[in-house]
């Protein structure tokens, strides 16, 4: 065999093996996501409507909006410039829901705000976060301070309202910007976002496979 052929057969073998090295796994790590904002979630006497609602985000790289100018709630109210977003990028997850000129009556009381919103944020290398910003909300016809403390609470006469309501999960946070709750008749979120981001750890590939012989040099 002449040294120009054992020479191709060679450049040939290492090709192989090269390509074989790419196409082996590398260390995989797996991330997993969640998130989800509407502007209002409702249920009343056992009727449910979302209005301007995201649904849940599917991977690692999605992004959701939902938007509605005006809108009546069931038959409580309406609301007006609802919408909402959730995103999820290399580094976080992030979302929000805002909406306008809130106006809702339920067992006897009356529920108004000039402007609601809610945002959650959940980072990768970091600690999960939430604020709602609430305007002109007025119970009944009084008008209410908003401390921006978490999960403020305004007794009604069979029920109550919190303002800034926030509940921890195991990977982030979920913020209601205002909730209406009714016993027995009527449950109202205005302005709900939730964010949270976990890693599923990583797994280690098995040992490389050894080099292919080099054809005509043994």
């Amino acid at each position: 065999m002449s040294q120009r052929i054992r020479h191709i057969r060679a450049l040939a073998a290492f090709a192989l093996a090269g390509a074989a090295l790419l196409a082996w796994p590398a260390v995989a790590a797996a991330q997993t996501v969640s998130g989800a904002a509407s502007a209002v979630q409702a249920t009343v006497f056992g009727t449910s409507t979302v209005l301007a609602g995201t649904g849940p985000l599917v991977d690692a790289l999605d992004a959701r909006e939902a938007s509605d100018m005006a809108s009546s709630i069931l038959w409580l109210g309406g609301a007006d410039v609802l919408h909402a977003t959730a995103i999820s990028s290399v580094d976080e997850v992030a979302s929000e829901a805002s909406l306008a000129d809130l106006g809702v009556g339920v067992a006897g009381n009356y529920v108004s705000a000039a402007f609601v919103m809610a945002s959650a944020l959940a980072p990768i290398d970091g600690s999960p976060a939430g604020m709602s910003e609430i305007d002109g909300l007025a119970i009944n016809g009084v008008p209410v301070y908003v401390t921006g403390e978490p999960n403020q609470t305004v007794w009604l006469l069979g029920g109550r309202v919190i303002i800034n309501e926030q509940t921890p999960t195991s990977t982030g946070t979920t913020v209601n910007a205002l909730h209406v709750i009714a016993d027995g008749i009527a449950d109202l979120v205005f302005g709900s976002a939730s964010a949270g981001v976990s890693s599923g750890g990583s797994t280690t590939p098995p040992p490389l496979p050894p080099p292919p012989p080099l054809p005509g040099l043994f």
